[in-house]
């Protein structure tokens, strides 16, 4: 018996495994690896513990990478305008910054924090 065969009706390669021909399927290649952000990684958690079809059909698909960046890209806008919107509303500026450096710390930390929890519900957890 041959180790690989060709079946010209389905296009497929068949390889031989003890006394059965497996086909010799592999998933397609990215284009490109981008790095990994933390909204990219929180998403891609979402999606393996609560859409595992919608994660399945990416990854099959050769699709997953290119989809996280771009939900890491507009994730990460977002978050950048709100934190600026947020700062003018509440009016934190650097003088605030010059003057008194603990209380904007403080409060940047929670515009961040409420800018994060937007970006999560919107983006990530959608």
């Amino acid at each position: 018996m041959n180790k690989y065969i060709y079946d010209e009706s389905n296009g497929l390669w068949y390889e031989l495994q003890r006394d059965y021909y497996i086909p010799c399927l592999t998933l397609p290649a990215e284009k490109e690896n981008k790095p990994i952000g933390l909204w990219r990684q929180r998403h891609k958690r979402y999606l393996q513990e609560h859409k595992r079809a919608f994660y399945a059909t990416l990854l099959t698909s050769g699709k997953l990478n290119a989809y996280l960046a771009d939900v890491d890209k507009q994730a990460e806008k977002r978050f950048e305008r709100l934190v600026e919107q947020m700062k003018q509303a509440q009016g934190i500026t650097e003088r605030l910054k010059a003057k008194n450096a603990l209380e904007w710390v403080g409060q940047m930390n929670n515009i961040r924090a409420c800018a994060m929890e937007i970006v999560e519900r919107e983006i990530i957890f959608a």
